[in-house]
């Protein structure tokens, strides 16, 4: 096997399960640590993933884009999969919205639900909800220091989310992995994203394609904690097939199905 066939390889399987070993990939193809090591610096000069002592990840699993960044990537596919976790919301229930571009858009879809109380730590999401919001909607916001993406995170955030008890969570998510879950960049959104999840009692994930294969530097849940995750047509059949068996339900909508 050349080196570039052998290179395609190994960021396959860091792309597929998030990180891996340099002594797994050497007995894998046969050759030395040596190797890999030098395999290992070459794919992370390109930037196409993170080395680290032992081993690699992929790149980029502390960064956090700002929302407003974020809110222009796949906008149309974002906008499908809002369009469908909407239908799962029945007036008068208590639902938790993360932060994120996508709740957002879900913010958006939710105006007009009569009698919906929402928990939010996402300052655009509040925001949504209390400018074009009905009078018979409650929100509430949690507090936190708030970081890059606009969510309050910390312990006043998870302290606020303890004593609650929700028919629904929708979160957000930086990244899904088979082996890593659902992931986030930041180590203090995980904690308050954990809170969410503990005072609902149904957990929706909305999530693009591009989501699957990356990785954050903090897990926040597997993938069999989710009782239903929303996403697009443009997912990897592979992907597709991992998440049939690990989520309780895959939604998967047509990226123009949310357009107005």
């Amino acid at each position: 096997m050349l080196a570039r066939q052998r290179q395609a390889a190994i960021l396959e399987r860091v792309r597929a399960a998030g990180g891996v070993r340099v002594t797994e990939l050497a007995a894998e193809f046969g050759v030395s640590d040596m190797t890999i090591r030098r395999d290992l610096e070459t794919l992370d000069e390109q930037g196409l993933l993170a080395k680290v002592h032992g081993g690699a990840t992929l790149a980029g699993s502390t960064d956090e884009p700002g929302f407003r960044a974020k809110s222009v990537r796949q906008s149309t596919e974002k906008a499908a999969i809002a369009a469908r976790a909407a239908q799962l919301v029945r007036p008068g229930a208590a639902v938790a919205l993360s932060a994120g571009t996508t709740t957002a858009e879900l913010a958006r879809r939710l105006v007009d639900v009569p009698g919906l109380t929402v928990v939010t730590n996402s300052l655009p999401v509040a925001e949504i909800l209390h400018v074009g919001g009905r009078p018979d909607q409650t929100v509430v916001l949690t507090g936190g220091v708030r970081t890059p993406s606009d969510a309050l995170v910390g312990p006043l955030a998870v302290a606020a989310l303890g004593a609650l008890h929700l028919d629904l969570l929708f979160l957000g998510v930086h990244g899904i992995s088979e082996r890593a879950g659902f992931t986030t960049p930041n180590l203090m959104e995980a904690d308050t994203n954990r809170a969410l999840v503990a005072a609902a009692d149904r957990l929706v994930v909305l999530a693009d394609h591009t989501k699957w294969g990356t990785v954050g530097i903090s897990s926040i849940v597997g993938l069999d904690a989710a009782d239903v995750l929303v996403t697009d047509d443009r997912l990897a059949p592979e992907a597709r097939r991992v998440l049939e068996e690990r989520v309780g339900e895959l939604l998967v909508v047509r990226g123009t199905e949310g357009a107005k």
